[in-house]
């Protein structure tokens, strides 16, 4: 039986940012870089979460952020937090310039601690 969204215990959480109009593609490349790298970011710390989160069902959520501001800030609370979290910067081979940092990772983690962080956030 497959759980509904709000059974899920574990949650990734991808932010992205608006402001700098990726298309579709580049936004869907953006997002699958943090989730693979969030990923191998938490199985250094929380391995426990990760094979919870994996055995549930890998539940990830997308949102938007508006700004850089806005995702160093999200860092800022995910390690205020403990959580695992990674920044993406891009490589600047199409559509943004290098090392533009244009999403985060938090978790695989509980999903009542990455909710504190990003339960405002609208969906992607």
């Amino acid at each position: 039986m497959a759980l509904s969204l709000g059974e899920f215990r574990y949650k990734m959480v991808i932010a992205v940012r608006t402001d700098l109009r990726m298309g579709r593609g580049k936004i869907a490349v953006q997002v699958a870089h943090a989730a693979v790298s969030a990923l191998e970011e938490a199985r250094k710390e929380r391995r426990d979460w990760v094979e919870a989160w994996l055995n549930e069902g890998q539940c990830k959520i997308a949102v938007k952020v508006h700004s850089e501001k806005d995702l160093l800030k999200l860092k800022e609370q995910a390690v205020s937090l403990d959580l695992p979290s990674l920044l993406i910067h891009d490589r600047g081979l199409t559509q943004v310039p290098q090392n533009t940092t244009t999403c985060i990772g938090i978790g695989p983690c509980p999903t009542e601690f990455v909710d504190r962080l990003t339960r405002q956030l609208k969906l992607l």
